[in-house]
């Protein structure tokens, strides 16, 4: 089929790409850079989000739609509510009407477990918001789709928008964690390349018009995980927990009482979260070797692990 993935340059949306292009489609990306990520078989449009008629443009002649585009970060969307409603909710739309003037078989969006939960700040409140967007659309002028509520994200293709990323980054340039919880926090942390499985296993017609909520199968408390990250770094590293509260985060669980009911996609086999974490702090460390951020002490004690 012919598939087009607008933001298929970022960090889960170049995952699906990969593993769409694996199974034998035919994939273009949409997006407003080009990044190290993007695969090479994939036809990249580099294009505006917010511009209606690009995006219309480019959704013509593809089958499916996966939209992964827009402000991705809880915290950031804090400080930029403007910006968050604008990118997710009136992008999301423009992507929406472009299905609709051309027919497309499947609408896919990149939701969050947030739209289940009175947290999330203005991030779970676009989601939902786009969420009911897209039930208009299959209600009123037939569009199929199909609704992925992700829940924790990690690998080594993530930027500073996602927290595993920003854990690892500290403890190697700084040789310290601080955590703004106080570590009984609970996340059921997925890899991208499983995420990705299973996002491409939804074009089956049995996930149509379906909200599927994607998460890990291991639960961890954040204590737990961040104890594992300083055993993998030799127990260099010191963990400090704030003991604050995290704004806009869940602690335990994303489930308020919500009339919007969901399936739930688990990958199995999945990647061992150990072993992902590990693949994590490994490419962190080759990065910021690379911008010779590391301080020598740390470079010293990582290669004698290696």
């Amino acid at each position: 089929m012919r598939i087009i993935v607008f933001g298929g340059s970022g960090f889960l949306g170049s995952y699906v790409v990969d593993e769409l292009i694996a199974r034998g489609h035919e994939v273009s990306v949409f997006d407003c850079q080009r990044s190290s990520h993007n695969n090479s078989r994939a036809n990249v449009i580099l294009g505006d989000l917010l511009d209606s008629a690009a995006v219309t443009n480019a959704v013509q002649g593809h089958q499916i739609v996966y939209n992964f585009a827009g402000l991705a970060d809880l915290n950031d969307s804090v400080d930029r509510p403007v910006e968050t409603v604008r990118l997710n909710v009136m992008g999301n739309l423009n992507v929406l009407e472009a299905c609709r003037r051309h027919d497309v078989s499947r609408f896919v969006y990149a939701s969050s477990v947030y739209v289940h939960s009175r947290k999330g700040a203005f991030y779970g409140a676009s989601k939902k918001s786009s969420e009911l967007l897209i039930e208009q659309y299959g209600e009123l002028y037939g569009l199929d789709y199909t609704i992925i509520r992700y829940g924790s994200v990690y690998g080594e293709r993530a930027n500073s928008s996602n927290r595993i990323y920003r854990i690892i980054r500290q403890a190697l340039t700084e040789d310290k964690v601080t955590f703004a919880g106080d570590g009984s926090e609970e996340r059921e942390y997925i890899h991208g390349r499983d995420a990705a499985k299973l996002s491409a296993d939804i074009l089956d017609s049995r996930f149509k018009n379906q909200n599927v909520t994607l998460t890990g199968v291991e639960r961890f408390r954040y204590s737990d995980l961040l104890g594992m990250l300083k055993e993998m770094m030799n127990g260099k590293i010191e963990i400090e927990m704030l003991d604050q509260d995290y704004k806009g985060h869940y602690t335990i669980t994303p489930y308020s009482f919500s009339p919007s009911v969901g399936v739930k996609l688990v990958n199995n086999p999945s990647i061992d979260f150990g072993q992902g974490m590990l693949e994590c702090i490994e490419h962190v460390f080759d990065e910021l070797r690379h911008e010779g951020a590391v301080v020598e002490e740390t470079m010293t004690t990582m290669s004698a692990a290696e």
